[in-house]
């Protein structure tokens, strides 16, 4: 049984100007002990999915699936309060904003510490002590070298990369099931972001915590995830092990995506223009009708402004009428 199962699930914005599909038929699986990556423009709704597994909700969200199961329970029946009570536990989340993310007006230290449950099988007059050297110690591992003058810190008097840090020991050290990453190591340097994604990689294979890692950058994606999702302004265009996609892809955006890693052979010309789909995203107010890549897509046809099934072959998902590297007669039959 998948840990977490999402099925067709579609969230609507109230605007001013009317009704706007931020996700559309959205479907995600994540098995346990599985790292998974959602791939992606600014604006494709990876932000947005993630806030609607953890159940962060605003007023003006409207939200429908076929399912959305949580370790055999449905996320949708679920009450706020039995909502909350997985959050921080079972399912934990590093938001891509630290700063905004932290009350400016409180100490680091009190806010990591009100985060981080205590051992009920300790003594009650041991357990504040153990608290105090569990987010110390987390802290450490996440590259905080003075971790008790950072925790009389308050937010603001921190840099950016240090309050990074800060919600990822908050979001590990109650060692969740599910710990959902999105860009979580935004505003730091090239060196700090390998120690990070090696503690992630630890987590996962030592105390068999699923994560969901969300990112726009597919080359580190490549290296880390066990499978990968592709996400086009609220669409799913591909899913599938991760080498698969690398190796064949088959949705013309993904394709495109991987052409457009830079490459390190020397093959290329100095200075030469990284192959790139023409156009930009569409904007939400307006988007065309059936597949959202349509306008961009180099193998757009008429049959293109129906939307397309999320079909299946084996373990890959893929969104297109006229997929490359594939015969239509192979396919199965489409997701439901």
């Amino acid at each position: 049984m998948p840990l977490l199962d999402i099925r067709n699930l579609t969230i609507e914005l109230d605007t001013d100007e009317g009704v706007v599909k931020v996700l559309e038929k959205v479907s995600l699986t994540l098995n346990n002990g599985e790292v998974h990556g959602l791939v992606g423009e600014s604006g494709s709704g990876r932000t947005l999915l993630a806030k609607a597994i953890l159940g962060v909700l605003s007023p003006n969200w409207r939200i429908k699936a076929d399912r959305m199961m949580w370790n055999g329970n449905n996320l949708m029946d679920m009450s706020s309060k039995e909502r909350r009570m997985l959050m921080g536990s079972e399912i934990a989340m590093i938001f891509q904003d630290p700063v905004a993310s932290l009350d400016p007006i409180r100490s680091v230290g009190s806010q990591l510490l009100e985060a981080i449950k205590p051992n009920k099988a300790l003594p009650f007059w041991k357990r504040s002590k153990d608290v105090q050297q569990t987010a110390e110690k987390w802290l450490h591992k996440v590259g905080i070298k003075h971790t008790k003058k950072l925790m009389n810190s308050f937010p603001w008097e921190l840099s950016d990369g240090e309050c990074q840090k800060v919600m990822i020991a908050m979001a590990v050290a109650n060692r969740p099931k599910l710990l959902i990453a999105d860009e979580p190591t935004n505003s730091m340097e090239v060196s700090m972001q390998a120690q990070i994604y090696r503690l992630l990689s630890q987590l996962n294979q030592l105390q068999d915590v699923s994560i969901l890692l969300i990112s726009h950058e597919l080359e580190t994606l490549t290296k880390w995830c066990d499978k990968l999702t592709v996400l086009y302004s609220g669409q799913v265009m591909e899913s599938g092990p991760t080498q698969a996609i690398v190796d064949q892809p088959y949705h013309p955006y993904t394709y495109a995506l991987l052409k457009n890693l830079p490459e390190h052979t020397g093959k290329m010309r100095h200075k030469a223009l990284l192959p790139s789909l023409p156009g930009s995203s569409a904007s939400l107010h307006h988007l065309p009708a059936g597949c959202r890549l349509g306008p961009r897509c180099p193998e757009a046809q008429r049959k293109c402004v129906q939307q397309p099934y999320l079909s299946h072959q084996k373990d890959r998902y893929f969104a297109c009428h006229y997929p490359l590297n594939n015969e239509r007669d192979e396919y199965d039959q489409p997701l439901t």
